[in-house]
């Protein structure tokens, strides 16, 4: 399928344009992380951070929240301020929670809904799961209610903008609930609800919530997010899922191409270097594959390794992730070749996080593993246990590691939200 083009514009406000041919890819502020896989759309955090290498409950801790309810929502920092997602079952809600990003005290909570959650989802999932955006003052979130995934804007005090019921989300079979993150391109939201009631892939007008194009998909269920990176010398739209990694316009939604490289269900996010793109899904069977994404959707590899929830890292002409059973691996980007693989400890959920030469990966068990992006490899260098259950992807910006972990307490589930700085002191 041959390209299409591309509008022109440039964003400005609270963050600048990056250097895309369209210039309506947003950059993150300095010492931000203000949307899901951070700065840079692809989990690697800005370079040249001192950041935390060990840590526990007692060491390197600049400050811990109570986070009341249950969620996996990643927590974005914007400026001085952290901003995650929450819902408590038992009051049936949905909220927005904001702290102080220098002592942690909770400065608001917005409630967005109160009934008309999904009667069934996965054990594992939760109310809260999607990730906020920020741009320009503006917060942008998504909950599955009401049969629908909603969107709405809020400002950074917690006012709603506006506020909109982006697509119907109806699952049928699977019943896991919805999952998804929204990305800011231009002046645009676009969110993705894949369900067996019908697959949309719709862009918002960021400043009335109203419908700017809308793009239909396979009606099956799937969880990823969409991301826009700038690969191939071009802004594109990624998406992984329903038997393939697509490719779309940003600026109109119009397919670009599609290649049948992995599995219907996926949770994770596309990664990309120079030409090609990478991806991975888990359901009904394990697929990880690289792409080049020069229009053709030509398949460059592919093998068998089952990554469902978790995205992957690329850097430096390799691909890293961690597959279902806990095992790290370690890819040449051009051929799949497989470099290196190393055991850790299953359950795994979160996506990992890379700073210059480090990658940062955790378990659902509370456990985080510190260990260098090399082919040359494993070589750890820490092993950290903070809460025992944790499914939010570790957050790292300005020198400060956000971790969103959960414990058992009297037999209760309590979540806490922990600010992690080097040489810090509780």
């Amino acid at each position: 399928m041959r390209w299409t083009g591309m509008a022109c514009g440039v964003v400005v406000g609270l963050f600048v344009a990056v250097g895309s041919v369209s210039g309506q890819m947003p950059r993150a502020a300095k010492g931000d992380w203000p949307w899901w896989r951070g700065p840079h759309f692809n989990g690697v955090a800005e370079s040249g951070q001192k950041v935390a290498v060990e840590w526990s409950d007692s060491r390197n801790v600049a400050w811990k929240a109570a986070v009341p309810g249950r969620g996996h929502s990643t927590p974005i920092v914007v400026g001085t301020r952290v901003f995650l997602q929450t819902a408590d079952e038992t009051e049936r809600s949905q909220s927005v929670l904001c702290f102080d990003r220098e002592s942690g005290k909770r400065l608001w909570s917005r409630e967005l809904n109160r009934g008309n959650l999904q009667e069934k989802i996965n054990r594992k999932n939760t109310y809260a799961t999607s990730t906020i955006a920020c741009d320009r003052g503006r917060l942008f979130v998504l909950f599955g209610n009401n049969a629908s995934v909603q969107a709405t804007a809020l400002d950074l005090d917690g006012t709603i903008v506006w506020s909109t019921l982006a697509a119907p989300f109806v699952e049928k079979k699977y019943p896991n609930g919805y999952a998804a993150s929204p990305v800011v391109y231009g002046d645009t939201v676009i969110v993705a609800v894949d369900c067996e009631g019908g697959g949309t892939l719709v862009a918002l007008d960021r400043n009335t919530g109203k419908r700017v194009w809308a793009t239909s998909r396979v009606g099956k269920t799937n969880y990823a997010s969409p991301i826009v990176g700038h690969v191939a010398g071009k802004d594109q739209l990624l998406l992984g899922g329903l038997d393939m990694v697509a490719s779309y316009n940003p600026v109109n939604g119009k397919p670009l191409w599609d290649a049948p490289a992995i599995a219907m269900q996926t949770s994770g996010t596309p990664v990309w270097e120079g030409d090609m793109v990478f991806a991975a899904g888990g359901y009904p069977s394990g697929s990880t594959a690289g792409i080049v994404a020069d229009g053709s959707g030509r398949i460059a590899w592919k093998n068998t390794h089952r990554i469902h929830e978790q995205s992957l890292l690329v850097h430096k002409g390799h691909v890293y992730g961690v597959n279902d059973t806990g095992i790290a691996l370690c890819w040449e980007t051009r051929t799949g070749r497989e470099v290196w693989k190393h055991r850790l400890k299953a359950p795994i959920s979160a996506s990992p996080t890379l700073v210059d030469e480090t990658i940062y990966l955790a378990n659902e068990l509370g456990t985080t593993w510190v260990y260098r992006a090399t082919p040359e490899g494993y070589q750890q260098l820490a092993e950290n246990q903070l809460g025992t259950i944790a499914f939010a992807s570790p957050t790292i910006c300005g020198g400060q590691i956000f971790l969103r972990v959960a414990d058992m307490v009297d037999e209760k589930r309590v979540e806490t939200l922990y600010c992690i700085q080097a040489s810090s002191k509780r």
